[in-house]
């Protein structure tokens, strides 16, 4: 048996085990060692199983998954989501659907803080729907506006599937940050025009809310704005090259904390459950990435990344055509994996393959990001809008309902992206 049949038929195990719900570094795990095992022996196999975690994890570069995944958490207990709503909601809850608007736009500022789609959904879910309920949305199309809007927190930085990206494939994570920020920004208003639309054709989707006075106003945007002078901080001395990508993780964590103890939203309790639920999450995390380096070693020694690259460059297609099927694998694997295993799983199989027939790799990390999170509110299985529907009790199927408009945006914002790949790149183009 050839060294590149073992590696597809290891690939093929690997999903066979994660349709089982196995987990997916656990499954990675042991498809790698067996098939080292194979390839060459169990001496080799038990080397590199026990040598690869500590090497690839032993650098400074993976420091800034802690540092984001804190700050994003010191967040999530604080009631900095209540604020950023209310704000967007004082603003723009006076026009017709003006909820749904707001609520598109907290999504993208949470996002902008907490990088995690679950926390965005968890949030909205549980501040945005009473209120569009009490003002008598539409609960379908209500649901719908709080499903997509959750997924922009992986697209407008910072970004756990960015950071993954580029770690996995080494690229410049302050880069990956900026392309996410044209496409998620692209996407917000996309999608409150929709919204507008929606809304013109049927009034009673999204009723006018109550006008307030300009001195709540006022008052709502003072509340938010050292939230929103943080994330400047962060993105913009990223941008102008003041600090790296980890140390804006670490100012952006004590920005957090030092916010949240100003406005007494920090107490001991929920600042130990944050460093705890840190502790959990990057472990898991950590894990992952050591099982990805594994697998990354198994698929080195079966030679299927270069027999995948002699293959897509012997088709001669034009590019469009390889983005397209990466369309419907992302489409396929955001039905039942976070963004996170998502990456893990792909980019070392594709990356090399993709590069070498021409695509731009910061263009190519917006584009996979943007189609994780399509690939979450995608029927039938969604995870996003599957946890939307545990947190709020409103069926699965008018979700989905409400969701379907959006998707058709997501359509026409991965074929922008296809014709003006400069929506991803021309930000990052300019940093320093």
């Amino acid at each position: 048996m050839s060294p590149e049949l073992i590696g597809l038929l290891g690939i093929i195990v690997l999903l066979v085990l994660m349709a089982l719900k196995m987990w997916v570094g656990a499954a990675m795990s042991l498809v790698s060692i067996i098939g080292i095992i194979i390839l060459r022996n169990v001496n080799v196999a038990m080397t590199v199983a026990g040598a690869s975690g500590f090497t690839n994890l032993n650098t400074y570069t993976f420091t800034v998954i802690p540092m984001f995944t804190f700050m994003g958490l010191i967040i999530a207990e604080s009631c900095m989501g209540q604020d950023l709503y209310s704000a967007a909601y004082a603003w723009v809850g006076r026009f017709r659907g003006g909820l749904a608007s707001a609520t598109i736009v907290a999504c993208g500022v949470l996002g902008a803080i907490c990088g995690s789609t679950q926390v965005g959904v968890l949030v909205m879910s549980r501040v945005a729907m009473p209120e569009m309920t009490k003002n008598k949305y539409d609960e379908s199309f209500a649901a719908g506006c709080v499903a997509a809007g959750a997924p922009l927190s992986i697209l407008i930085p910072p970004s756990m599937g960015f950071i993954m990206y580029g770690i996995l494939t080494e690229n410049s994570i302050g880069k990956l940050f900026l392309s996410g920020l044209g496409v998620g920004v692209l996407q917000m208003v996309l999608y409150i025009i929709v919204v507008s639309i929606l809304c013109r054709i049927n009034p009673e989707r999204g009723p006018r809310g109550p006008k307030f006075e300009l001195k709540y106003m006022l008052k709502t945007l003072l509340k938010i704005l050292p939230v929103i002078l943080l994330m400047v901080l962060v993105l913009g001395g990223i941008y102008g090259g003041f600090f790296t990508t980890t140390e804006a993780g670490a100012i952006g964590a004590l920005g957090a904390i030092i916010i949240s103890l100003a406005f007494r939203q920090l107490t001991v309790g929920k600042f130990i459950k944050a460093l705890k639920d840190t502790a959990v999450l990057c472990g898991m995390v950590f894990f992952l990435v050591a099982a990805t380096y594994l697998f990354v070693t198994f698929l080195s020694l079966s030679r299927v990344p270069m027999w995948l690259s002699k293959l897509i460059l012997s088709l001669a297609v034009p590019k469009w055509v390889l983005a397209l099927a990466l369309i419907v694998l992302y489409f396929i694997l955001g039905m039942f994996l976070p963004e996170v295993p998502m990456v893990a799983l792909t980019i070392p199989v594709f990356y090399s393959a993709l590069t070498k027939v021409g695509f731009d790799p910061i263009w190519l990390g917006a584009f996979v990001v943007k189609l994780m999170a399509v690939g979450s509110i995608s029927p039938p299985v969604g995870m996003t809008v599957f946890t939307m529907a545990g947190v709020s009790g409103i069926k699965v199927e008018k979700i989905f309902k409400g969701v379907l408009p959006f998707l058709a945006v997501d359509a026409l914002i991965l074929v922008l992206l296809i014709i003006f790949p400069q929506i991803a790149t021309y930000i990052p183009s300019m940093m320093k």
